[in-house]
């Protein structure tokens, strides 16, 4: 195509600037609705699967697997039922298991959740199947280099919930037993929160970001959540009592919300296989717990939010239609001031063919421009929705923009806008020129 034509096609667009800017913004929307949906589908799920980690099983005593999963390691809620001390040395020796991490939720620091458990929850589990975790380097102002609990009343900080609270090695904070209220239950026997300033915890750690749900929380040994929890109970049966310590511990004292679980596999297997399943059904035979595999219960509940998916990448879809439908109307209406400039163009020896061309052509542009546009908001909306899912919830979502998928939403958009082109393209190319050039009357 000659550059004159190209010369043609931008005096067109720039004459109906208005009316080319709006419709190619609203083919944008919808490219940019399309790769955000698309990418934070792909992004989530690899978050969530981020978070279990290297643990095959979960045990808790919720309601459903799904939600042993949410609340154990996504920590949406502390699990609403303990278990037992003794029952879990006895669950842990029931099976050959790697190892066997117990936890404790219920209590928070300023609306974050803190987790009690054992040093193994750092030497043992990872929150990413090949990556440990790691301390953040010490930094100036710092009191001492970071380290892993080691005794109670001690506390590692994730890196997102020291990025919100400032939290640094050396600070002492003290721990609200119980949740904020937006995120309580509807028991309504659950204790009021309250803070608990008896008890002086000392910050020993600092956690490099994972990318996970963890980085949101803080990690405390067993005993001291225990304590706390103890020191309620004996306030209520001896008014007056000040503090308490682990001697004062009773065996109801003892309690964890959660387990994570690992199977024992063979030297240099990062999975189980034929053993998994054997200890998943003989574990679920116990009908006091909850029993789930994180692997299969995630994948269940991108399931369900497939469908929703489905919706709204159908809406998007419509939403790019309707954008191919406003460059026909845009295109077809401006066809009525155009027949004159169309007949000129035949006379000065411009064919049939040329003119559907350049309103071919011409339509095509603005979907491109449109699809540029699209995947320019696209980035900035998925940068704007994984912000806001971290801020909220924790969770770090990294949205990606695949060429291939780029490519083939651009086409898309492309080849609508090219297809709306083509009725108006058709009047253009039908035009006569004795009828558009004779003398008005």
């Amino acid at each position: 195509m000659a550059m004159n034509d190209w010369s043609i096609i931008g005096r067109s667009l720039r004459t109906r600037g208005a009316s080319t800017v709006i419709t190619a913004a609203t083919v944008g929307v919808a490219v940019a609705m399309l790769l955000v949906l698309l990418s934070m589908r792909d992004a989530g799920e690899r978050a969530f699967s981020r978070g279990s980690g290297n643990a095959h099983l979960v045990v808790s005593r919720d309601s459903s697997p799904l939600t042993t999963v949410l609340n154990v390691i996504f920590y949406a809620d502390p699990p609403g039922r303990f278990i037992e001390w003794r029952e879990y040395e006895r669950l842990a020796n029931s099976a050959p298991f790697a190892w066997t991490i117990p936890t404790q939720q219920g209590d928070s620091y300023k609306g974050l959740p803190v987790v009690g458990t054992t040093g193994e929850f750092f030497t043992e589990f990872r929150p990413h199947e090949r990556d440990p975790w790691r301390l953040t380097p010490r930094r100036r102002g710092d009191a001492a280099d970071g380290r892993f609990f080691e005794r109670p009343f001690e506390v590692v900080v994730g890196s997102r919930a020291a990025e919100s609270t400032g939290l640094r090695v050396g600070d002492v904070i003290y721990l609200t037993h119980g949740i904020p209220r937006s995120r309580q239950s509807a028991d309504p026997n659950a204790m009021e929160p309250h803070v608990h300033t008896e008890f002086a915890f000392t910050v020993v750690g600092v956690l490099e970001p994972t990318g996970s749900i963890h980085d949101r929380a803080l990690f405390t040994d067993l005993v001291g959540s225990w304590v706390l929890h103890a020191h309620d109970r004996r306030v209520l049966e001896q008014p007056g009592v000040k503090t308490t310590t682990e001697a004062d511990l009773l065996e109801e004292d003892r309690k964890i919300t959660g387990v994570l679980l690992r199977v024992a596999t063979r030297p240099g297997m990062m999975d189980a296989t034929a053993s998994l399943q054997p200890v998943f059904n003989q574990l679920r035979a116990d009908q006091t717990i909850t029993v789930a595999q994180p692997v299969q219960q995630i994948t269940t509940l991108f399931n369900i939010v497939s469908n929703v998916d489905r919706i709204l990448i159908a809406m998007a879809g419509v939403v790019l239609v309707s954008s191919a439908i406003s460059i026909l109307l845009a295109l077809y209406n401006s066809m009525d001031q155009r027949r004159r400039q169309v007949a000129i163009l035949r006379v000065l020896g411009c064919s049939r063919s040329r003119v559907f061309g350049l309103v071919l052509t011409e339509s095509a542009i603005i979907g491109l421009m449109g699809a540029a546009a699209g995947v320019g908001l696209a980035y900035v909306g998925g940068r704007i929705a994984a912000g806001a899912l971290q801020a909220s919830i924790g969770l770090v979502v990294e949205p990606r923009l695949p060429v291939e998928l780029v490519m083939a939403c651009a086409m898309a958009a492309v080849l609508l806008a090219a297809v709306a082109g083509a009725i108006p393209a058709a009047m253009a190319y039908r035009t006569e020129v004795w009828r558009q050039l004779r003398p008005a009357a």
